[in-house]
């Protein structure tokens, strides 16, 4: 999967710190596309304090409203890391195409993302719903 690179990206330190220790604990050789879109994403990002993050970019544990691009059908999502991650319950890893292509993004950019299976998706980010840093949680 490839992230889009035109998508500016803002990261808080803790969320960038604990995802690029994530993405390190896979070897190398062995990194999936997702892996790498991860990476991706943490190396393009912008990098400021969790004090800092705007209200309107999705973050680690973040709860957004997106509305497909295609089928215009709204739905909810959790920005969850990969060991939390519970797909029906709304909870997406951030390691997932969909999780990596929101990381980081601002409330009306699109997010676009490919599955495994060669299928393309498209979402706007319409709404985050709760974000951990906006709530005075500076360390979830």
């Amino acid at each position: 999967m490839q992230l889009d690179t035109t998508v500016a990206r803002t990261l808080t330190e803790l969320d960038h710190a604990r995802l690029t220790r994530l993405t390190r604990r896979v070897a190398a050789p062995t990194l999936r596309s997702e892996d790498q879109a991860l990476e991706h994403a943490l190396d393009d990002a912008t990098v400021v304090p969790s004090r800092t993050i705007p209200r309107d970019v999705v973050t680690m544990r973040s709860r957004v409203l997106l509305k497909d691009l295609r089928t215009s059908h709204r739905y909810r999502l959790t920005l969850s890391y990969p060991d939390e991650a519970e797909p029906a319950a709304g909870l997406v890893s951030v390691a997932s195409p969909v999780g990596a292509s929101l990381l980081g993004l601002r409330v009306g950019a699109d997010a676009r993302w490919t599955l495994p299976g060669g299928e393309q998706g498209a979402a706007r980010l319409e709404a985050i719903v709760f974000q951990p840093e906006s709530n005075g949680d500076y360390t979830l």
